[in-house]
């Protein structure tokens, strides 16, 4: 990963710059499966929205709490890991979501969600699919109780696991869906920044110049060949 990226994102009513934290935490928790009832409920949903390949969509959450019995030990399960990794309760008091998608190209989430950090617990079975972190040469095997955190500026996919690319290995009749839930984990958090190596104020001067939310390089905002998951940026610093 360049060493100069920087992300600039809203802090109370300015912009305040950081750098992209380049460890990623992982584990394989011990969950309880999603109910048959649960997973029937999911695939109505998934089919009602036309869900297809590189879609990442949310699923009701309040009524997968209702139908869900052990939702609650999934969260607590994800709650106690990331209090082991230093970050206290910060789960807890995190906004979380209920996603679903069919696998996904590679990008990054820093534009939107720069002053955040998401810890993500998959829910599907083990479907020979890998959470990919090319810039770091990282791949994590997914499966039933997979938990990872990271930084939203770094660039990631799941795809097939051996495939290079994000439509790689994935033919749109394989059933490669996946379901997780999702928080935001907020970055400012100490225990989260120090956990992901993030290193705030690196840009002080361009954070008062600048407009725009995202992942810069040189002056250059920085954006993510779906395919490929490389760093692209235009102009003289391009990588």
């Amino acid at each position: 990963m360049p060493p100069d990226l920087t992300t600039y994102y809203r802090c109370a009513d300015h912009l305040r710059s950081r750098s992209v934290g380049g460890t990623v935490l992982s584990a394989t928790l011990d969950v309880p499966a999603p109910t048959p009832r649960m997973q029937a409920d999911w695939e109505r949903e998934i089919a009602r929205l036309g869900l297809e390949y590189g879609d990442v969509e949310p699923l009701p959450l309040p009524r997968a709490r209702n139908r869900w019995p052990d939702y609650r030990h999934c969260v607590q399960a994800v709650a106690n890991w990331t209090a082991n990794q230093g970050m206290a309760d910060t789960l807890v008091s995190s906004e979380v979501a209920l996603m679903a998608c069919i696998g996904t190209r590679y990008h990054h989430d820093g534009a939107h969600y720069g002053g955040a950090a998401f810890c993500n617990l998959f829910l599907s079975a083990e479907q020979g699919l890998d959470l990919h972190f090319p810039a770091i040469g990282l791949r994590i095997p997914l499966g039933l109780g997979s938990v990872v955190v990271f930084d939203t500026g770094q660039p990631h996919a799941v795809i097939a696991r051996g495939g290079s690319a994000a439509n790689h290995g994935i033919a749109p009749r394989q059933d490669f869906t996946q379901m997780f839930l999702t928080w935001e984990l907020p970055i400012e958090a100490t225990g989260v920044a120090r956990a992901l190596g993030v290193r705030f104020d690196t840009d002080t001067v361009g954070a008062l110049q600048q407009q725009t939310e995202g992942v810069w390089f040189g002056g250059v905002q920085a954006d993510v060949c779906p395919d490929s998951g490389h760093w692209v940026i235009q102009g003289p610093d391009a990588l």
